[in-house]
């Protein structure tokens, strides 16, 4: 298994599969997601700022429960969440190093798995809007009992792309603490972006490599006979 370690030179390892989140990820959805619940929270009767206290990687199903349960169901978070890259999509954009990470996961033919809080409106709607490149595995809000921090989002991910209780380590990419955490409680190895959260905070969520956003992530080819994808990982410098 590879072995993580935190210094400024770069490192490559071998790993059966990649998984990676979306929002705070793949896109840069923070502006958007807060006009999103300003709206919301002005229907709710709540202060945007104190949803968006909590609601980064959780889902939004989780988070309208702690304000009006009524509002906690499928029908409605997919409405909502629906509309997000349409009223506010001008105000996302791609995190650094993304597209390239997306291309060449694709061009590469290794197993990877989008892996998201969000419900498949959103996702599919970030994906279309950004242009992006479609995964062959999706896993979002609706397809778990219980989100991040809880691992079955990551370890349904695994079993999409068949590789749980696999002898190669499976690699997410993330940004939240939760899925951090999440990722970890599944087995994974964990690079954490600090593209929402401090450092501090990542490192305490228990991320194994640290990166500014994934141009410190470079992805390789896949070797069928090996059933491995080589990655370069460049971590930010350890601090004294």
């Amino acid at each position: 298994m590879a072995e993580p370690a935190n210094t400024t030179t770069s490192e490559v390892h071998q790993f059966g599969g990649i998984l990676t989140d979306l929002d705070g990820t793949i896109v840069d959805s923070t502006d958007a997601i807060t006009q999103h619940w300003k709206r919301i929270g002005s229907e709710l009767g709540v202060d945007h700022e104190e949803i968006l206290k909590t609601s980064h990687g959780r889902r939004s199903i989780d988070t309208l429960a702690l304000y009006d349960a009524s509002k906690a169901n499928w029908e409605y978070v997919r409405s909502i969440e629906g509309t997000i890259p349409a009223l506010f999509g001008s105000r996302a954009r791609l995190i650094p190093g993304a597209k390239t990470v997306l291309a060449s996961l694709t061009s590469s033919h290794a197993p990877w798995a989008i892996v998201t809080s969000g419900t498949v409106p959103l996702a599919q709607g970030w994906l279309s809007r950004l242009a992006l490149e479609q995964p062959p595995h999706l896993v979002t809000a609706e397809d778990v009992s219980l989100g991040k921090p809880d691992p079955a989002c990551y370890v349904l991910g695994m079993e999409k792309l068949g590789l749980v209780g696999g002898k190669k380590p499976v690699l997410v990419l993330e940004d939240a603490p939760s899925g951090i955490k999440a990722g970890k409680a599944a087995g994974c190895l964990v690079v954490g972006l600090l593209t929402t959260h401090g450092e501090d905070e990542v490192r305490a969520a228990g991320a194994d490599w640290i990166v500014n956003d994934l141009e410190g992530v470079v992805v390789g080819g896949w070797d069928s006979d090996s059933g491995c994808i080589t990655v370069e990982i460049t971590p930010v410098p350890l601090r004294g």
